[in-house]
């Protein structure tokens, strides 16, 4: 396990699969608002779950994340989109409504960066976000990511276009490096 300050970041095990699906997935505005993807019902079963575990990939790191101390299930963190040629990849968290406001999520973007950037040699992170996210720049922002930029109206977010943002970090400007 990856271990931060308040958060570790382990494997995914099947018991997670139907807290993460009931309370992440099935929750249809806020899976809308997180995923470029349109929403359709899947079951917590299935294969097609976003929280299936399956074999480690080239392109993705999944993670599901505890709380220090109960090991409780908070959320899931992953980089994805990684790609090794330019040693970059996108990083992605959702914590669950009891876990959220706690200061959690900024040591969820910190122990990904010291994952994508220690373990796995990367050079860049980048995070896409909605530009009301708040809380998700805000923990990027915390742990060193810079705005890169406003795309105007380009996610479809449950029933009407928003912007996005997008915030980077270089290795040789991560703190905790």
């Amino acid at each position: 396990m990856l271990r931060g300050r308040k958060i570790g970041l382990r494997a995914r095990q099947q018991a997670d699969v139907p807290v993460l699906h009931a309370e992440l997935y099935d929750d249809v505005v806020t899976r809308s608002r997180a995923d470029s993807r349109p929403w359709w019902p899947i079951a917590a079963g299935s294969p097609a779950s976003p929280y299936a575990v399956g074999q480690p990939t080239a392109d993705a790191a999944c993670f599901s994340v505890v709380e220090l101390g109960d090991e409780e299930l908070a959320g899931e963190a992953l980089l994805w989109g990684i790609d090794l040629h330019n040693r970059a990849a996108h990083l992605g968290m959702s914590l669950r409504p009891a876990f959220r406001g706690r200061g959690l999520g900024t040591d969820v973007v910190r122990v990904l960066c010291h994952y994508g950037f220690t373990v796995r040699g990367l050079h860049r992170l980048q995070l896409e976000t909605l530009s009301d996210n708040v809380a998700m720049i805000q923990a990027a922002k915390r742990c060193g990511f810079a705005l890169e930029g406003t795309l105007r109206g380009a996610a479809w977010a449950h029933g009407k276009f928003a912007d996005e943002v997008v915030l980077g970090l270089l290795a040789d400007r991560w703190e905790g490096g």
